[in-house]
């Protein structure tokens, strides 16, 4: 079988242990990887939009900075960009990783079996998928639609071309500009997020009631990856102008830190000698160790 293992990129909560766990959500929803790697993604960039299902606050989305090409990542600490996790996971996970991304657990195991069947690994299979509709993210998820005849108004899983020569999925959500089908609309059509926002931006919203302790509990969650040297520059730099906020997300931080390290080992199924080989240990992304200074 073409899909014994689920190759998926992480870039959001599922970028930390905290947050795999879901340990700030009393892991009602976490996962279990057998083995990760960092991914440092390009023609991408990442910001709060999508309306989470699991609290009231945004969660993390992914969008191309130049259109109509495909997001893909360099595998290993490959230089800088927007920092990001390879996971592998066992199949018998693949029901609860579409139902913590809002998306049909039915439906995400019959894309599967339709990768089986054509005798391809998922990503690879929705990589045909996306050329033919030339990385237009609207048109892709129109193809999927008609495709499963489904589409999910949270996230939906795209490929992620890797350097070294995989394809992973991805899940990006469901567009503001359309979700493939136009009975389903999108969380962000529905609440109006038009555009990635930084963490500041997101607790200023006046049009969306957000819960500041859940906001930055989740911004949290996404963050602690630079304790692994995963690129956060990204989304730490815009916080420093605002030194309440700093404070804050530096006192959630903390809080969390000191049993990282033990939390990522389990929902990563890592031992210390392949954490040191792939993560270089104590190569704690810049801008994260300035904000805890």
């Amino acid at each position: 079988m073409h899909n014994d293992t689920l190759l998926l990129v992480g870039y959001g909560s599922l970028v930390s242990g905290y947050g795999m766990l879901a340990h700030r959500r009393g892991g009602g929803s976490r996962l279990i990887a057998r083995e990760a790697f960092p991914i440092s993604l390009t023609n991408a960039r990442r910001g709060l939009a999508k309306p989470s299902s699991h609290g009231d606050y945004l969660a993390m989305d992914l969008e191309p900075v130049a259109a109509g090409e495909p997001i893909t990542g360099r595998t290993g600490r490959k230089g800088a960009g927007v920092g990001a996790l390879g996971l592998v996971f066992d199949r018998e996970w693949a029901a609860r990783i579409a139902r913590r991304e809002e998306y049909s657990a039915a439906k995400f195991l019959e894309l599967i079996e339709l990768a089986d069947r054509a005798a391809m690994p998922l990503g690879a299979y929705l990589l045909e998928i996306a050329r033919r509709t030339r990385f237009d993210l609207l048109a892709y998820r129109r193809a999927l639609f008609e495709l499963l005849e489904y589409t999910s108004p949270g996230y939906i899983f795209h490929p992620l071309p890797l350097d070294d020569g995989r394809t992973a999925i991805v899940a990006i959500g469901s567009g503001y500009e359309g979700s493939g089908d136009p009975s389903v609309r999108s969380r962000r059509s529905e609440c109006g997020m038009d555009r990635l926002l930084s963490l500041g931006e997101a607790l200023a919203l006046d049009r969306l009631e957000v819960d500041r302790e859940g906001q930055i509990g989740y911004f949290v969650e996404c963050i602690l990856s630079g304790v692994h040297g995963l690129g956060v520059a990204d989304l730490v730099y815009r916080i420093h102008a605002d030194t309440k906020l700093r404070r804050e997300v530096a006192r959630h931080a903390a809080a969390a830190l000191d049993l990282e390290s033990a939390r990522f080992a389990e929902a990563t199924s890592l031992g210390p000698v392949q954490y040191r080989e792939r993560f270089a240990a104590g190569a704690i992304d810049r801008t994260l160790s300035a904000l805890l200074a």
